[in-house]
């Protein structure tokens, strides 16, 4: 793009947002003289959140309906679990060339395409019937193309918009979507099978406001320099090559260990999120409650609106303990991590021993665990964010997506599906010994929890030395590309 093109400037960048007219995107110039109101910046989170949300009640509709997927195409646990994993693994898998893309071209540009992939393999998969079942697990596949785009650049948008405690605020609501777009899911898509009679039409929803959504992306987000919000350097010459970056990530501890103890944060919500409804099925079914499609309907009811609750009370409670501790500690951020992920594995111990007794007490552990866990969405993100250079936050946003997803809910659904799977056959056919096995393999959970805990309190010991290492190399590099202005 030349300097002077002012007419591409114009279709690339929105109303309320301006380069001055000497400058062009990519150039440090561009940086320093990048304008955007704060209203329109808050308007571009609020966008953004609201993608992020139908990205989460997306992959929990799924969850919300399995049981009547299940019966529709006669399939096993462990065949059920494949239709997150197959999502997953090409969201993994194509997350760093997104993250690779993001650090170089239009960001905006990558996220309409991804999220236009989306949405029409999704109202695709709602048209499958009972013979192409394989049909339904290609379409969750291709719509990991679509996610992958978003879910690695949409922050770093948010971090060339804000800075220091108002950044950590706009990334907590952006990932409030998380737990709230999960629970929303799961009462979507259970609530519209109920009215319809039909799992279809559960899939329609999301592709509709899509649409909507596209729009507003199109009209109202910004592409802003990298580091805009920093006065960082985002000039052509200080580009390095994709292994030099992956290098560079590997050999910063504070992201490898903070990626691992993600890996094991979205095993457990991974295995809980899509597990969670069937199992307290199950569990009712021993104390010899019909499953009706009625009771069906209000366990995923109740445990979509556990989900957006202390979703968002977890978010907000870890922002808060955030903001006041980090006066006191440069370390406090993974310690909170550390110290949410070893509180929520008591908590999930309780809630599956418990529940073919009382079903209520496993609400309230299965609450108190979500609680704990959810501190960490937030807090993860802006630690990379912090210990990240601007030039290649899109990259580990993708490397971190592919760590924590291929330890984490790639496998674990199929995991637990899997153990479950093996244990029943052993056993005889009966809905005691089906209840049975998936609660044994849901201990695997606590576990993994405390596994996570240690990795961020290891990530502790690093964090101020990353931390002063990102910061020197940005001050390098700005020192080898001068403002052209000075």
């Amino acid at each position: 793009m030349m300097d002077g093109d002012s007419g591409s400037l114009a279709r690339e960048n929105p109303p309320g947002v301006r380069y001055s007219s000497m400058s062009s995107p990519g150039s440090e110039t561009a940086t320093a003289n990048f304008h955007i109101s704060r209203g329109r910046s808050y308007l571009v989170v609020a966008i953004l959140f609201l993608i992020n949300l139908l990205n989460y009640m997306d992959r929990s509709i799924i969850a919300g309906v399995l049981d009547g997927i299940q019966d529709y195409f006669k399939i096993s646990d462990s065949s059920a679990g494949l239709l997150q994993t197959v999502f997953i693994c090409s969201y993994m898998i194509l997350a760093p060339l997104f993250g690779y893309l993001g650090d170089r071209y239009n960001r905006k540009v990558l996220m309409f395409v991804g999220i236009l992939i989306w949405c029409g393999v999704t109202l695709a998969g709602s048209f499958v019937t009972k013979s192409y079942f394989w049909v339904l697990v290609l379409c969750r596949a291709l719509v990991g193309v679509g996610e992958a785009s978003y879910s690695t650049i949409a922050p770093t948008i948010i971090a060339d918009l804000f800075v220091d405690d108002a950044r950590t605020l706009m990334i907590s609501i952006f990932y409030i979507a998380i737990p709230v777009g999960s629970g929303l899911g799961y009462i979507l898509g259970s609530g519209v099978m109920k009215l319809s009679g039909d799992w279809h039409w559960s899939m329609r929803v999301t592709p509709c406001v899509g649409v909507v959504v596209l729009i507003l992306l199109i009209l109202f987000v910004p592409n802003p320099p990298r580091g805009a919000s920093e006065q960082r350097t985002d000039s052509p010459e200080s580009r390095t090559s994709w292994l030099q970056d992956v290098k560079y990530l590997f050999t910063n501890w504070s992201f490898v260990l903070s990626s691992f103890g993600t890996a094991a944060v979205t095993f457990t919500t991974g295995a809980l999120g899509f597990w969670a409804p069937i199992f307290l099925l199950r569990a009712q079914g021993t104390n010899a409650n019909p499953q009706n499609t009625a009771s069906k309907s209000q366990d995923s009811l109740i445990f979509g609106a556990i989900t957006c609750v202390t979703g968002i009370l977890g978010i907000g409670i870890g922002a808060a303990l955030s903001k006041h501790f980090k006066k006191k500690s440069s370390r406090a951020d993974p310690l909170i991590c550390a110290a949410g992920m070893l509180s929520s594995s008591p908590c999930l111990y309780l809630a599956i021993v418990l529940a073919k007794h009382s079903t209520a007490a496993t609400y309230v552990f299965i609450a108190l665990g979500e609680t704990f866990l959810a501190l960490n969405w937030a807090i993860v993100a802006d630690i990379l964010l912090y210990i990240i250079i601007p030039s290649r936050r899109s990259l580990a946003e993708a490397v971190q997506i592919t760590i924590c997803h291929v330890l984490g809910d790639a496998s674990s659904s199929y995991i637990i599906g899997a153990i479950s799977d093996g244990i029943r056959k052993t056993r005889p056919a009966s809905s005691f010994w089906r209840f049975v096995s998936l609660e044994h393999a849901f201990l695997l959970c606590p576990f993994i929890a405390v596994v996570g805990g240690a990795l961020f309190l290891w990530t502790a010991n690093h964090l101020e030395e990353d931390r002063l290492k990102a910061s020197q190399i940005a001050q390098d590099s700005e020192e080898v590309t001068p403002n052209p202005r000075s």
